[in-house]
């Protein structure tokens, strides 16, 4: 007698793994926290910053340290003092940004002292930072030209070899870091050198389409450029954010760039006051810079 296979049967004493639950996809996971516009530059755009956030009473009311990125895209570091660093720019990514980094906070603060939390599966849906962070404390942004912040202050003789590797590592991504400065007096807006150009990207907080509607009214009145020389060159989307962007006249550096981007946001208020429907030349205008976004 032959046997027939069994396809679809387990051992008798076996149980199956529960499914993992998938995270909704969450086009601006962010929304509602203090200094979105930041949280979303960290994530996507600043190579290297920092930014200290509180938690709640429920979730311990302790510090953490927000970082851009960690060595070999480590998700958190807990420090031999207990101090938590948590990267914003990791491999790994669900639908919601905003539950991966908040997963990461809790699941670093949970490590032994002088351990790091390396990805090895997309968190489940939980508490979002939106649950876990006091937002009466608004975190300030520091903008870094290295990633000295990898460095522990503390470490001592006994750990010289960890701190040279650690150094060592610093030294090797220094050359990969476009340089990268908040532009004075003007929110959210970032000057960067990307070879031998220069540009600035300006991370806006208005709903994406309230903010293509306004932008393609001054595109398409020929008021898009910063100045002379100073050319809008197209906007990315990111985390539910538009982020235009200009290429400078070479040379120029971000505290050059206060005057003409207060001068843009004024242009920006009056689109986005206008209410009335957009001109025929105004559509066109936002098809042509729809088209050549890039999402991020």
């Amino acid at each position: 007698m032959s046997k027939k296979k069994r396809h679809g049967r387990r051992p008798a004493g076996k149980s199956a793994k529960p499914r993992k639950q998938s995270i909704e996809f969450v086009a601006r996971p962010f929304a509602g926290l203090p200094a979105e516009e930041d949280l979303v530059a960290m994530a996507q755009i600043i190579p290297a910053a920092t930014a200290t956030v509180r938690l709640t009473k429920e979730y311990g009311g302790g510090q953490v340290q927000l970082v851009t990125l960690l060595p070999e895209f480590v998700q958190g570091i807990k420090r031999a003092d207990g101090e938590v660093l948590v990267a914003m720019q990791t491999s790994m990514h669900s639908g919601d940004a905003s539950r991966d980094v908040a997963a990461a906070v809790l699941a670093a603060i949970d490590l032994p002292e002088g351990q790091a939390l390396r990805a090895d599966s997309l968190p489940e849906p939980g508490p979002r930072l939106q649950d876990i962070l006091d937002t009466a404390e608004p975190p300030v942004i520091s903008v870094r030209e290295t990633f000295d912040f990898w460095v522990d202050p503390r470490v001592g003789a006994g750990d010289a070899q960890s701190r040279q590797a650690i150094e060592e590592a610093i030294e090797r991504a220094k050359d990969e870091i476009a340089p990268t400065r908040p532009v004075p007096g003007v929110e959210h807006a970032y000057w960067c050198r990307l070879g031998a150009k220069e540009f600035v990207r300006w991370v806006r907080g208005e709903d994406e389409d309230e903010f293509f509607n306004a932008f393609a009214r001054i595109h398409s009145a020929r008021q898009s450029d910063l100045e002379e020389g100073a050319r809008f060159v197209g906007a990315f989307r990111a985390n539910g954010l538009a982020i235009p962007v200009w290429e400078l006249v070479p040379g120029t550096e971000a505290e050059e760039l206060t005057k003409p981007l207060q001068a843009m946001g004024e242009r920006l208020d009056a689109a986005l006051a206008d209410e009335n429907p957009l001109s025929p030349e105004d559509r066109r205008a936002k098809a042509g810079i729809i088209s050549r976004q890039v999402n991020l």
